[in-house]
């Protein structure tokens, strides 16, 4: 099982750390400008992310109720998972392209954004927008193919996309100097070419299941329980987009170099993330198909031992963290204020491995066995957890209270996840 893990999750993990890679690339492209630039690049991109990360359901949902029919050797079943969430993708970025300019401005005025710093967050806006189509459908089919226990298609997926946006934004940004417009078209264009490759691999390989679709998959009940799932998994998300925005927002309340420093110092909470999601993928896969094929001896070794990787992978990114502080940070921006203001915090950021990874393996663990309910309950008590602990904290240490919100926030999060599951064990909902 050990090895079956690994054939999940080292695809899963090169996938996830070219994500921050990118983002990465992007805060270096626009720190090498300015603090506003860098600043504007880092709540652009957020914005993107509170839009995106509220509909991960189109992944999450589709990855659990895959896996499960895989595991019972379902391919009616498999198909129509697909095609359920491709048709909701559909109707949100029509939605979404409807309501840009709202969406703008709420958003510039949820993140405090003014002056020059709102001009250059409205134009990468209005560019990357237009990547939601592509950008959701890629959610779909990539959780789709995990669900399916294909690893390998995501990896070049993501690949692709995230090369191609990088070699574009340079040019773009380097050879053509449009600026904070760059590093948007690259993401548009790039997000369409991986959409393409994702519709060419599904055709190449899964072509077959195109003889188990019927009308079944449009009924009333069979949309009624997959909605059920992904709206709680929807309101989950919607909580954890407000704790990240909210840090953001108080951020650029404390100033345009706070704001800096916190933009930079999230790009290694983003390579801890997606580095130890890695093994969240692949728990999500494989709990699914073991619950699925109704064999709970190997649903609990395949959590018991995402739990292990994960683990020893947070302790190789909280030493990675401690000794390559300083290296990181001037990889990240040459601004010597922001670099000065950013020593206090190398502690805090060796740290946040080992106090988070909990909760995201237990967010596979739990979009593995569809237990929507608990996912969004838990999330819930976080987040207030979470306010609760910046308000008290605010008088005495305004600068460090939101970092150490944020840390409770996540390390609460995993506590709760795992006190539910203890409780009610493979019967979670």
């Amino acid at each position: 099982m050990n090895k079956e893990i690994l054939r999940l999750a080292v695809p899963n993990i090169l996938s996830n750390i070219s994500i921050p890679l990118l983002s990465t690339v992007d805060t270096v492209l626009m720190g090498n400008l300015s603090a506003s630039h860098l600043g504007a690049v880092g709540v652009g991109g957020m914005i993107f992310n509170f839009i995106y990360w509220n509909f991960g359901f189109l992944r999450m949902g589709t990855t659990g109720m895959t896996a499960q029919a895989f595991g019972a050797k379902d391919p009616k079943e498999q198909i129509h998972t697909f095609l359920r969430a491709g048709f909701l993708a559909i109707i949100i970025s029509i939605l979404l392209l409807l309501l840009m300019r709202p969406i703008e401005h709420i958003s510039i005025l949820a993140f405090n954004m003014e002056g020059n710093q709102a001009e250059l967050v409205a134009e990468y806006f209005r560019i990357r927008i237009w990547a939601a189509p592509a950008s959701l459908l890629i959610y779909v089919i990539t959780g789709w193919y995990f669900g399916m226990q294909n690893a390998f298609y995501p990896l070049f997926i993501t690949l692709t996309v995230n090369v191609a946006n990088m070699l574009i934004s340079i040019y773009l940004v380097k050879y053509l100097d449009w600026g904070i417009q760059g590093v948007a078209l690259g993401t548009v264009i790039a997000q369409y070419l991986g959409l393409a490759v994702a519709v060419i691999l599904f055709l190449w390989k899964y072509s077959n299941l195109k003889s188990y679709v019927t009308k079944q998959w449009k009924q009333v009940a069979s949309f009624s329980k997959f909605l059920k799932i992904n709206g709680d998994i929807f309101l989950r998300t919607i909580c954890l987009t407000f704790a990240f925005g909210f840090f953001y927002s108080k951020s650029a309340e404390a100033g345009e170099i706070v704001l800096a420093v916190n933009v930079v110092l999230q790009q290694f909470l983003n390579w801890m993330s997606y580095g130890v999601d890695g093994f969240a993928y692949a728990a999500e896969s494989m709990v699914g198909k073991y619950l699925g094929a109704q064999d709970e001896r190997k649903t609990y070794r395949s959590i018991k031992l995402a739990f292990q990787w994960g683990f020893i992978l947070a302790m190789i990114f909280s030493a990675y963290f401690l000794f390559a502080y300083l290296d990181l940070i001037h990889l990240f921006t040459d601004q010597e204020e922001v670099i000065q203001a950013s020593l206090d915090y190398k502690y805090w950021m060796a740290a946040f491995p080992i106090a988070a990874f909990a909760c995201y393996i237990w967010d596979g663990v739990y979009i593995g066995l569809t237990a929507s309910v608990s996912m969004r309950n838990a999330m819930i008590a976080s987040l207030i957890v979470y306010l609760l602990v910046y308000y008290t904290l605010l008088p005495y240490t305004s600068e460090k209270a939101i970092w150490i919100a944020l840390m409770i926030f996540l390390a609460v999060r995993g506590i709760f996840q795992a006190l539910l599951f203890a409780k009610n064990k493979l019967s979670l909902r």
